[in-house]
């Protein structure tokens, strides 16, 4: 078959084992292989190695594109501007990556002329239906192949030997470090750990494995003070005032967030987490710069935000992480939930002061122009509002009354019944 009349397929290649050896084989399959790699703030990742091996393995070229002023602007903050978490715990940082990632695969396929888009996420994981998913929402007719789903694929290779083996066979270069005790994904927003010995939910791991963090008890004796600026919940300045250095550039400021978090030893958390294919799965993961712009970022909302706009966000940001994680970023529902976390953050503007000590991200003040907090009103020491409010102790016998209606009914109903 001549070049010209195969198909094309951009594959999203890391120039590691597992998609080296799908390139091949995908070539074999008669297809026109585009590998693309996304430059998303891998640790110390060497772009023109990655792009000479997927040229050796018979890729057509390599495109490596910097995403990470993308990533950052357009969905790190957009995370971080609704405070989403999952489950309580989980801070997306390989959840917000896909859509990025998959946005660009998919423009590089229109590029192209690829009627194809692959990757090599396992059967079981999330990523499958993320990049499935975000790639069929951007553009109904793209076609995905999924090695890891494929039969013939999964018969030929049923583990690392064979995997090998097949490099051997046709000369692909193998790292020639041993494999690691656990899978790793990383990028800006954090750096996450599973499979292999984490598998066993009751097994710890070596201090030597963290790549952003340090230990909190190898962190510095002396605190770090810093200033965080936002305006309408995006963080446009940080200032340490401990050294004087000031960031403003979205990105430098967060990779900065990940330098200063990383060295105080803030970010890390060990979870067991539901996957959106029904597996629990265990993860490990570090996100320094992550978690002390949202620890910021809400400690500025508290005294900016309305209280119902507050209870109702913090819906929002579980519903966001829910439809993040999942894999419908680019879905309608998404949409709403971004532009009403939008409108929310319209008063969120201010600076948050922080000190890092040891692991810890202590609060030592905020001030805002949007501010809704009345120190007169607050007060214990003055009986009413102040001058700027109309306020009267005494309307709070009625306000409790009011509210106790319906407790005191259920409270009847309940003697009535006899119960306890």
């Amino acid at each position: 078959m001549s070049s010209s009349s195969k198909p094309k397929v951009v594959l999203a290649y890391s120039g590691g084992l597992d998609t080296s050896v799908i390139l091949k084989w995908l070539c074999e399959k008669g297809f026109d292989v585009i590998a693309f790699c996304a430059d998303v703030g891998q640790h110390h990742e060497d772009f023109e190695a990655v792009k000479a091996k997927a040229v050796s393995c018979g890729a057509l070229k390599c495109v490596v594109t910097d995403l990470r002023s993308d990533f950052v602007s357009n969905y790190i903050f957009e995370a971080l501007k609704c405070n989403a978490i999952y489950e309580g715990r989980y801070l997306l940082g390989t959840s917000v990556a896909r859509p990025c990632i998959a946005k660009e695969m998919v423009r590089i396929a229109h590029e192209e002329g690829a009627t194809y888009v692959a990757h090599g996420a396992t059967g079981k994981g999330n990523d499958q239906v993320r990049f499935e998913m975000c790639a069929q929402a951007l553009d109904a007719t793209i076609k995905t192949i999924a090695p890891w789903r494929d039969a013939e694929f999964i018969e030929s290779f049923k583990g690392r030997s064979d995997l090998l083996a097949y490099c051997t066979k046709h000369g692909i270069p193998v790292d020639a470090k041993p494999k690691s005790n656990y899978s790793i994904d990383e990028n800006l927003f954090h750096t996450s750990y599973e499979s292999g010995v984490l598998e066993d939910a009751g097994a710890t791991y070596e201090e030597d494995m963290f790549k952003m963090t340090v230990s909190p008890k190898a962190a510095p004796d002396a605190s770090t003070f810093i200033d965080i600026e936002f305006v309408k919940g995006v963080p446009v300045k940080m200032t340490n005032k401990t050294d004087g250095t000031v960031k403003t550039d979205p990105l430098e400021l967060f990779m900065y967030a990940n330098e200063i978090a990383g060295a105080n030893g803030i970010g890390r958390i060990d979870i067991v987490e539901n996957r959106f294919v029904g597996i629990k799965s265990r993860g490990v993961y570090e996100t320094p710069g992550g978690t002390l712009l949202r620890d910021a970022h809400m400690d500025l909302e508290g005294i900016c935000m309305d209280r119902e706009v507050k209870r109702i966000t913090e819906g929002l940001a579980n519903e966001f992480a829910r439809l993040c994680y999942n894999g419908f970023w680019f879905a309608p529902e998404m949409d709403l939930i971004r532009n009403s976390v939008n409108f929310s953050q319209k008063d969120v503007s201010g600076v948050v002061s922080l000190e890092l000590y040891k692991g810890n991200i202590i609060c030592r003040g905020r001030t805002s122009p949007f501010s809704l907090y009345s120190p007169d009103l607050a007060s214990m020491d003055i009986e009413g509002g102040g001058e700027a409010f109309d306020y009267n102790p005494s309307d709070a016998a009625g306000f409790i009354r009011i509210n106790a209606v319906r407790l005191k009914t259920y409270a009847a109903l309940r003697a009535k019944q006899g119960d306890n």
